[in-house]
């Protein structure tokens, strides 16, 4: 039994079958079909239509090279167009344009200014186009309306929006960019003149024991050490000649108080012939490491050459007293300073290089006194150089520090003052109108040949489930097949089906007027397809 349904139910789809219904059911599919795409067709052609306008607008790079200006704005296009094309959607620019164009003032139509706003906004479509590398390279812009030339001009408006708010946008980026360095600028110039106060301070405070002059304390302590072992050796000289002045002064009294002056008169002049030979030797001394010029060798022989001019006068003095010696014993104190001849005695020059020694030894030791303290400073002054290194050192890394970050915001900020000109002068990305906004001629909505085809598919369905809803309902045998599918035994014979010429003519009748309905409806529906492709 199963099996003889598997059988009846794929047997009730073969082509022979279906076939058999359409020739009995075709009024019931053709009315359906055609009612249904009818209705749907001229529902299109009562429904407003809306036209569409659309622009092409390119995105031109810099004509400047990168290498030569750098931009200083963002360099996502998307990311700049979502805020261009929000702006632009604001409820003050489209109230703008909505009272610019009048736009959404039908009679019937009693539209508030936010309702207006949100269909504007339904009707502008913004659709980017991108390159193989999903680089955005341009975009469309796209207005609906009632009518081709207001979604024109609608279009034409919205497109100059877009084209004069990137320029907009970009100068105030590019502007806003300068200036914010500028101000960086400031702030880091302000800090550089700090730290350059710091360090110049720093250095007026401890001039003579900053690093840099390190070397030169150093030889500047040498020479001090070396003036200083100089006077040394000068004041142990003076000291040496202080102790001869004194002694031969010593003497020359005792010379002039004795009665016996003239036999004692070469007492004297063996320690003035002494300090002669030991003048002579320290002369010649120093005349072998220095010059004739030097200050030392000419001391020298000045001391040589008063030595010789006393000794010379002493011989002739004593030559001159030998014979008044007793006499001139008598005389006041005063006396032994003025020679027999008037001239000053050789005892009045003993005392006047006497005093000479006393004040130069006097000098040197305040000489010395100054190259120690010197010495001292000039010492302290070593000692504190490591200090005072780390000191500069640290003012000097955060002067170095501000001077590359001064530095780099000033070429940061000249780069991106370029940048600005540039984009003032319009050398920068901007968009182009690649297509001026279009003039539709047919309606974008409704696309009556999509109707068409929406409608021809309605209408099938309408047709295909009246048919099958009448084939379920009826309960009548068509075919032999159907009828040994009821006979639970073989079928041993059949009585043929019996048809004369009445018959055949209504068939033939029936089958013509069938093909000629299908006719006129596929003709129907063909003509109106084309006229809604010409005119729609």
């Amino acid at each position: 039994m199963a099996q003889e349904l598997e059988h009846q139910a794929s047997a009730g789809l073969n082509v022979g079958r279906l076939l058999d219904i359409a020739r009995r059911r075709h009024f019931y599919f053709l009315i359906p079909l055609f009612v249904g795409w009818s209705l749907v067709w001229a529902a299109s052609w009562f429904l407003p239509a809306r036209y569409k306008s659309g622009t092409l607008i390119l995105v031109e790079q810099q004509t400047m090279p990168k290498d030569y200006v750098t931009p200083n704005v963002s360099d996502d296009l998307q990311e700049r167009l979502q805020s261009i094309t929000q702006q632009i959607l604001s409820r003050t620019r489209l109230v703008h344009i909505i009272d610019e164009f009048n736009l959404y003032s039908r009679p019937h139509d009693h539209l508030d200014q936010d309702t207006k706003v949100e269909r504007m906004r339904k009707d502008i479509d913004i659709e980017l186009v991108r390159d193989a590398s999903n680089r955005v390279t341009a975009f469309n812009v796209y207005y609906s309306a009632a009518d081709p030339v207001t979604a024109q001009k609608v279009t034409s408006e919205l497109t100059n929006l877009f084209i004069s708010e990137n320029l907009e946008v970009r100068q105030r980026e590019s502007e806003g960019t300068t200036k914010f360095l500028a101000d960086q600028l400031e702030d880091a110039r302000k800090n550089l003149a700090d730290q350059e106060e710091k360090v110049r301070v720093f250095k007026s405070q401890h001039m003579g024991d900053l690093p840099g002059q390190l070397n030169a304390n150093l030889q500047i302590l040498s020479g001090l050490q070396s003036q200083l072992q100089a006077e040394d050796e000068a004041l142990t000289g003076a000291n040496q000649q202080h102790v001869y002045l004194q002694t031969l002064l010593d003497q020359y009294r005792t010379l002039l108080a004795s009665p016996k002056a003239a036999g004692s008169a070469s007492l004297g002049l063996p320690a003035i012939d002494d300090e002669l030979d030991k003048l002579k030797s320290q002369l010649a001394d120093l005349s072998s490491r220095y010059t004739d010029r030097h200050p030392d060798v000419r001391k020298l022989k000045a001391q040589i050459a008063r030595a010789e001019k006393m000794r010379e006068e002493i011989m002739a003095d004593l030559k001159t007293k030998s014979a008044a010696a007793q006499s001139d014993s008598a005389q006041s104190p005063g006396t032994d300073l003025i020679g027999a001849s008037g001239t000053p005695s050789p005892m009045a020059h003993i005392k006047s290089q006497l005093q000479a020694n006393e004040m130069e030894i006097s000098n040197r030791n305040h000489a010395i006194a100054e190259l120690k303290t010197k010495l001292s400073d000039y010492q302290a002054r070593l000692n504190e150089e490591p200090v005072r290194e780390q000191q500069l050192a640290d003012l000097t890394r955060g002067y170095d520090q501000s001077k590359v970050i001064y530095d780099d915001l000033l070429k940061k900020k000249n780069d991106s003052a370029m940048a600005t000109s540039m984009e003032l002068m319009q050398q920068g990305e901007r968009f182009r109108v690649l297509d001026p906004p279009s003039l539709p001629i047919k309606p974008d909505f409704p696309n009556r040949l999509k109707f068409c085809g929406f409608g021809l598919a309605v209408g099938l369905g309408l047709g295909t489930a009246l048919v099958a809803a009448f084939e379920m309902m009826d309960d009548r045998l068509y075919s032999e097949t159907e009828i040994k599918g009821l006979i639970p035994v073989p079928v041993i014979s059949e009585i043929p089906v019996i048809i004369n010429k009445s018959d055949e003519k209504v068939a033939r009748k029936k089958m013509w007027l069938g093909w000629l309905s299908a006719a006129v409806v596929l003709f129907t529906i063909l003509a109106g397809s084309a006229f809604s492709y010409l005119h729609g």
